[in-house]
């Protein structure tokens, strides 16, 4: 995703824009496909955390500083090409790490490192002018190769009302999401005054970029929260005439370009410090008998009594599918594991567990050759 420009250099804040800010703009990435007959919980625990990090995360993040790391683009009427950088001043750099300690001052769970080897980096940082101010979305940009950028600045991040621009591509590097694509900010634009606007300068978007990047809603169990914040940093400003309701925004919406309380409450509920709630009564992990027959499922919760690996799964003679999830405001998230519908099934998983956090396991035994043995053991 790419956040939006805040507002217009020399624009008062409260003032109503002479004309359209500029926005970023997100990649169309397809819809992710689920196996068929996917649990209806499962599924929604995929659609809300699946592009979240695992809480205690430590993300790395690089800027691009070789004169050869930039993009080829053509120079309009000509028929030639020309080399457009990707490396930025120390002044734009400056910004962004500010922006990075911003966020991780908030307390979070999820730390921020820069590295000088873009390989031990997870974000991938350009400065390429023009080419908007974008970012891939939490763990989607695991799937960018080594010497593409994950997150781009396409002005001048110095400028008067610019270092909302930074935080909000932060926002998304975090795994948020646009916040007037909210279903729950009960938003009736007018849509022909949106195209039109962004057909325009200073964005020139197309009408599937738009619709895509405002027009379209997300899905419930994907947004930030489950009311709108229009003072969020993942808020767009937008100029008179656009929102026909809620009516206190048709003379416009323009968010101040800081971290929001509703940020805030949202981005610790996903990432809590170890510091954020007392560690419950822990006990240690030990094998607890499954009491299944084939076919049947249970679940079963463990409290991990120090953080690191732990092997979770069924031993014995059997033939299991294992699933587990972190609990998460008292509610069990999909965390691991995976049945592919072939077979040998997911008997076993490795995952880092958290002291002080408390997981489900959920066991389907599908066969059973009476050995008495088979349980479900974290070690």
């Amino acid at each position: 995703m790419s956040s939006p420009r805040l507002r217009r250099p020399g624009a008062a804040r409260g003032s109503l824009f002479a004309m359209t800010a500029r926005y970023c703009s997100l990649a169309q990435q397809p819809a992710p496909a689920f196996t068929p007959g996917l649990a209806a919980e499962r599924h929604s625990a995929l659609i809300a955390g699946g592009r979240m990090w695992a809480n205690q995360t430590v993300l790395h993040y690089y800027f691009f500083d070789d004169d050869t790391d930039g993009s080829v683009i053509p120079v309009p009427g000509s028929g030639a090409t020309r080399r457009v950088s990707w490396v930025g001043a120390k002044d734009q750099r400056d910004v962004v790490r500010e922006c990075f300690r911003e966020w991780q001052d908030l307390g979070i769970g999820v730390s921020f490192t820069e590295v000088g080897d873009r390989s031990e980096a997870e974000l991938r940082i350009g400065f390429q002018l023009g080419d908007g101010s974008w970012s891939t979305v939490g763990k989607d940009a695991l799937q960018v190769g080594l010497h593409e950028r994950t997150m781009n600045f396409g002005w001048d991040l110095t400028a008067p009302g610019e270092r909302g621009t930074a935080l909000h591509e932060i926002g998304h590097g975090l795994g948020m999401l646009h916040e007037h694509q909210s279903p729950f900010a009960g938003i009736h634009w007018d849509d022909e005054a949106v195209y039109a606007d962004l057909a325009g300068p200073p964005n020139f978007w197309s009408r599937d970029r738009t619709f895509f990047n405002i027009l379209r809603k997300l899905d419930p169990r994907e947004v930030n929260g489950s009311v709108w914040d229009p003072q969020s940093i993942m808020e767009y400003p937008f100029e008179a005439g656009l929102i026909l309701e809620p009516e206190q925004y048709r003379a416009g919406l323009n968010p101040p370009g800081t971290l929001s309380a509703a940020d805030k409450e949202y981005v610790l509920r996903w990432y809590p410090s170890a510091e954020a709630r007392p560690a419950p009564a822990l006990v240690p992990f030990r094998s607890v008998p499954l009491g299944l027959a084939p076919g049947e499922q249970a679940d079963f919760v463990v409290e991990p009594p120090e953080t690191r690996e732990y092997t979770v799964g069924t031993f014995g003679e059997s033939d299991a599918l294992v699933v587990l999830f972190e609990e998460r405001d008292q509610e069990p998230r999909y965390l691991t594991g995976e049945d592919d519908g072939g077979t040998p099934r997911n008997a076993t998983i490795k995952a880092r567990l958290v002291k002080g956090r408390r997981y489900f396991v959920r066991v389907r035994l599908y066969s059973s050759w009476g050995s008495g043995e088979t349980a479900v053991m974290c070690w």
